[in-house]
């Protein structure tokens, strides 16, 4: 079945780049004699009218071979002017560059037939804003975006993509709030992401969410009414009074105007396990329980009237021996500043050590245990990693999580779905056509190492792998091949296309072509750059392949 993989792979992007060159030597009317997908004995043959179509035996490579009076080719009278050399440089030059490209284009459609699938989406609706970044203020949770500078918004991926490629650009959102259409203008701040192979994005964001956080509780002070009711910091609240409760602004909401009537609240509470499945998972399973809550009449929200707030800044795992368990940090306290400083919302907390990892910082936190403030030091680790592209980074690991899921959303379908899949499809090949050329990039610079290199014997077992999984992987992966093979035929190197590209170009700024014995001796050093790298792949697959064996041959002995 691998095998059947492979060939449909290797035969789909030699065919789509072979019928490139085919197609517009056909259209410049240049006779061409053989269209063969693969190398060697033809197995399979059919003759048109001119050309003759084959199957050879090789399935690595293919070719079109052209009417060619310097080849040798027997070229009649009426033939003269059908040649390949008979074309201007530039039609030569685009019948050449015609088989790469279709293979940068391909993708595209491959891409297409995977997201005019996609879907149910998050609508785009605002579920949470981060304090101290441009929305906050301005959009609040609920809001639904109906248009961003007057383009219809369908989809909160669809929001995100807009803001995304909008760094440091005024955005005029169209926001439906309280049964009525207001304008609102924030403008996108610019952030630096950096990527694999030192790659540096400029990216727009404006400090929203989807889909708002559940009713997950945290209860501060033992002496609120809801620590006296029962209820504890982490408890999902399901039900007030009877009405079903799916987020937190739900529950502020059921207890707004509560002047303290005694009310039935129903919970779900997390009980660790333990060390779960003979100790291979920590799990956790939720124990119901329902207390009678009487909110303070003197209060005016929901942690005056309660006691009860969201559990966003609450510790939900620190692990022991750890830098922040060091600290003094715990589980179910709450972390109230970060180096003196406030911190509105755990996104914060992340925030500000991310921009400062290196040094260290102070914390203070409300204990869960005797309800004091305390305070503690701590930094982050350092981890070097070397990556697969032999690249090394260093990663900052925070010790610490909160506990805060997502409210379920409903759904919706994307209005616009062919349009969507087409323009996701052309960013997809666009990211990874530009992430192939800096790799390739980075090889020629020697900050890549050639052991990143991959042959026959990788893209074998990766189209099986992958064709396994279901169409859409195989679909991804031959997208991911298509790009890097109609790149790598772009290297000027002879007997390649970029190698073709290269003479042509010089014949155009020349007005005449390169001296044969020239161009004879460029396709001898081209033909040997190009062994060479074929036999540097494949010592490649067969080194990992030869240290996968031995790691497995050291499980079973040790």
């Amino acid at each position: 079945m691998d095998l059947l993989y492979f060939v449909i792979l290797i035969s789909s992007l030699i065919f789509v780049h072979e019928l490139g060159h085919f197609a517009f030597a056909k259209a410049f009317g240049v006779k061409v004699l053989t269209f063969s997908l693969g190398f060697g004995p033809k197995v399979l043959k059919l003759r048109g009218r001119e050309t003759e179509y084959c199957i050879s035996l090789i399935p690595l490579g293919g070719y079109v071979k052209m009417l060619e009076a310097s080849k040798s080719d027997i070229v009649l009278p009426e033939d003269r002017h059908r040649t390949f050399e008979s074309l201007p440089v530039y039609k030569r030059i685009l019948v050449v560059l015609a088989g790469p490209l279709m293979n940068l284009v391909f993708p595209v459609l491959l891409y297409f037939s995977v997201f005019v699938t996609d879907g149910p989406f998050l609508p785009p609706t605002v579920g949470v804003v981060l304090p101290g970044h441009p929305a906050a203020g301005k959009l609040v949770p609920g809001d639904r975006i109906m248009s961003v500078n007057g383009q219809d918004v369908g989809t909160f991926d669809e929001l995100k993509r807009i803001i995304a490629k909008s760094p440091g650009l005024p955005l005029r959102f169209k926001v439906f709030r309280d049964n009525k259409h207001i304008e609102i203008e924030v403008t996108a701040e610019e952030t630096i992401e950096r990527r694999e192979l030192d790659v540096i994005e400029r990216v727009g964001t404006i400090g929203i969410q989807p889909s708002a956080p559940a009713a997950v509780i945290g209860v501060p002070s033992s002496e609120s009414p809801a620590f006296r009711a029962g209820l504890r910091t982490f408890d999902v609240v399901t039900h007030v009074a009877g009405q079903p409760v799916r987020r937190f602004r739900d529950l502020e909401v059921a207890l707004a105007e509560n002047r303290g009537e005694t009310v039935p609240v129903t919970y779900l509470r997390p009980t660790s396990l333990g060390s779960a499945l003979g100790g291979l998972a920590d799990m956790a399973v939720y124990e119901a329980g329902v207390v009678a809550l009487t909110p303070d009449p003197a209060g005016t929200d929901l942690i005056t009237l309660t006691g009860i707030e969201l559990a966003d800044l609450y510790a939900a795992v620190v692990p022991d021996e750890t830098y922040l368990a060091k600290a003094g940090l715990r589980p179910g306290d709450k972390i109230l500043k970060l180096d003196g400083e406030p911190l509105p919302a755990w996104s914060t907390f992340r925030e500000r050590l991310v921009a400062a990892p290196d040094r260290p910082h102070r914390i203070d936190y409300l204990s869960a245990k005797d309800g004091r403030e305390k305070s503690g030091t701590f930094q982050m680790r350092r981890e070097d990693i070397v990556d697969e592209h032999g690249q090394a980074f260093a990663r900052y690991v925070l010790q610490v999580k909160n506990w805060l899921p997502l409210a379920p959303e409903d759904f919706v379908a994307h209005p616009s779905p062919f349009q969507y899949a087409l323009s996701k499809a052309v960013e997809e090949t666009v990211d990874v056509t530009r992430f192939t050329f800096v790799s390739i990039v980075r090889v020629i610079q020697g900050r890549v190492s050639l052991k990143t290199l991959s042959g026959p014997i990788t893209i074998y077992e990766v189209a099986g792998e992958e064709g396994r999984k279901g169409p859409d992987f195989f679909i991804w992966v031959m997208a991911l091949i298509s790009i890097n093979l109609g790149l790598l035929n772009l290297l000027p190197i002879p007997v390649l296309d970029g190698g073709h590209l290269m003479f042509f170009t010089i014949e155009g700024v020349l007005r005449r072509p390169l001296p044969l014995r020239v161009r004879e001796i460029a396709h001898i050093v081209g033909m040997a750059i190009l062994f060479g790298l074929m036999v540097l792949a494949f010592k490649n697959d067969i080194e990992k392949r030869w240290d996968v064996i031995v790691g497995q041959l050291r499980e079973i002995v040790g």
